[in-house]
C-alpha cells in the first residue's frame, strides 16, 4: 500500500471528532432496500476526549427473517476497550452479552443474559469490533493500516485488512473518491470476508460495507 499517494496525511487533525452520527441504507444484493443502520461516536465527557463511546444499530428484514442488532462500546482515547454490550437478533436466534475488559490482568469477562460467564485472555489495548472500526479510521487518517491481530466480539477473531486500491463510486447520487479494503475475519468456528470502501475525506468516512449473512450478501451504503 502506497500510504503517501493513496492516504491523506492528517497528522495535525484531532484524534476524533467530538460527536458523529452516520446513517446507512441496508440493501440486498439486487438493490432492494431492507432497512437502515447507524453508527454514533461521542466523548464520554463533553469537556474532554479522555474516553469514547460508540453505538451501532441495525434494523433490517425480509419476509420470514429479521435482523435487529445493537452494539455499544466504551473505550479509552486510544481505542482500548473497557466494556461492550451486544444485543443481537437474527431471525429466531437471540444473543445478549456483556464484555468487560481488564487491562491489568489482560482478561476479557463475558456474561450472557442467561447467566453464562467465561474469561478470555486478551492482548494489550484489546479492542472490541466497534472500537476497532474507529481505530481503523484513525490509523488511515495517519497513513497507516492496522497490523493483523485479534479483535474481540465475545471470542477473539483474527482480523487482517488489506488495501485493494483506489475506487470511485456513487453514493447518494454523488461520485465519491475512496479507498477499497478487503477485511478477512477468522473466528474459532467461522471465516468471513467483507469489502469496505472508505472516503478520502478528513474523517475517513466509511462509505460502503459489503457484508455476508447466512441468507445471502447485503450492503450498507452511507446516506448523505
Amino acid at each position: 500500500m502506497n500510504h503517501r499517494s493513496l492516504l491523506i496525511p492528517l497528522l495535525a487533525l484531532p484524534l476524533c471528532a467530538a460527536s458523529e452520527t452516520l446513517r446507512y441504507s441496508v440493501n440486498w444484493a439486487t438493490g432492494l432496500s431492507l432497512g437502515e443502520a447507524s453508527m454514533t461516536a461521542d466523548n464520554l465527557d463533553p469537556k474532554t476526549a479522555a474516553g469514547r463511546k460508540f453505538e451501532f444499530r441495525l434494523e433490517a428484514s425480509i419476509p420470514g427473517f429479521a435482523v435487529s442488532d445493537e452494539v455499544r462500546s466504551i473505550s479509552s482515547a486510544a481505542f482500548c476497550s473497557a466494556t461492550a454490550e451486544k444485543n443481537l437478533q437474527h431471525g429466531k436466534r437471540i444473543s445478549k452479552e456483556t464484555l468487560s475488559f481488564d487491562a491489568a490482568s489482560k482478561k476479557l469477562e463475558r456474561k450472557t443474559d442467561k447467566g453464562g460467564k467465561s474469561e478470555v485472555p486478551v492482548i494489550d489495548c484489546a479492542k472490541d469490533a466497534l472500537a476497532w472500526l474507529y481505530f481503523l479510521r484513525n490509523e488511515l487518517r495517519n497513513g497507516r493500516l492496522p497490523a493483523p491481530g485479534p479483535v474481540y466480539f465475545g471470542a477473539a477473531y483474527q482480523v487482517d485488512i488489506k488495501h485493494s486500491g483506489p475506487s470511485s463510486l456513487t453514493i447518494a447520487g454523488a461520485r465519491e473518491e475512496a479507498d477499497k479494503f478487503q477485511v478477512n475475519i477468522k473466528g474459532p468456528a467461522s471465516q468471513h470476508s467483507l469489502e469496505l470502501f472508505v472516503a478520502r475525506d478528513a474523517a475517513r468516512t466509511p462509505l460502503l460495507f459489503r457484508l455476508p449473512l447466512p441468507i445471502g450478501s447485503f450492503s450498507m451504503e452511507l446516506l448523505r
